[in-house]
């Protein structure tokens, strides 16, 4: 369910869960820092981007309903924060492209990237409030890129914004006009970067992760928070009624 491709100095790595609008499991998310932590040296640039319709629809949600422990919602929380952590982390330039919807854990994948690329009509936003859970584990990511009041807004507010509204905000970078422009530009801006000379490229972004270490240190206090509120009354209530 990820996909993993390398060619001219770019990796590209594809949520290929298409048929499930790319909805997260925890195998997936495994797979996915794998990827993300396992790159080549001669990788300059990663790509991450979502097969068929829409990049991500968030956790598969369903399969957590089933899961009476909490499990599963267990493993999601700290797999999505292990992924955003690892593509900040992560020794190159990450590009990610945002087509149709980036809903709660979807829209959470984008705090680890470098540069965001979404169409003006996409969806993004952290609904989970909506059953119970807590967005608290993109807080850290979310509360750096945008300005504060905004952030909290995001967290709090239960709706989705569009790509434009996005853009000005700055949790996306560049716009382009339709779904179907996403990977193109995508794999355009991936290939400029990884032309640039790897070194110095680096060498930026190992300072850039420097500069920003407090943001990733915080990472687990969000995830702390997101944790505590599974299996809770609510939660488990609000889960049974969505698929019920």
């Amino acid at each position: 369910m990820i996909k993993v491709h390398t060619k001219n100095l770019v990796t590209t790595i594809t949520l290929d869960r298409g048929e499930k609008r790319n909805a997260m499991l925890p195998s997936m998310l495994v797979d996915f820092e794998a990827a993300v932590r396992g790159i080549s040296e001669d990788t300059k640039a990663v790509v991450v981007l979502g097969a068929g319709k829409v990049f991500c629809a968030g956790f598969d949600l369903k399969v957590c309903a089933a899961d009476e422990t909490g499990e599963t919602m267990r493993a999601l929380l700290t797999g999505l924060s292990s992924c955003v952590v690892a593509m900040r982390e992560c020794v190159v330039p990450v590009v990610l492209g945002v087509h149709g919807c980036a809903i709660a854990g979807g829209c959470a994948m984008l705090g680890g990237a470098d540069v965001v690329v979404a169409d003006r009509g996409a969806k993004l936003g952290y609904p989970v409030v909506k059953i119970g859970v807590s967005p608290a584990v993109s807080a850290a990511f979310l509360m750096s890129a945008v300005p504060a009041g905004a952030g909290r807004a995001l967290m709090l507010d239960p709706g989705l914004i569009d790509g434009v509204r996005c853009f000005e905000l700055g949790l996306v970078h560049e716009l382009v006009e339709g779904a179907g422009d996403v990977k193109g530009r995508a794999m355009e801006m991936a290939g400029v970067l990884a032309g640039k000379p790897g070194v110095g490229v680096r060498a930026t972004k190992g300072l850039l992760n420097e500069l920003t270490e407090g943001v990733a240190g915080r990472a687990g206090e969000g995830l702390g928070v997101s944790l505590s509120r599974v299996g809770s009354d609510e939660e488990r209530e609000m889960l049974g009624e969505l698929w019920g």
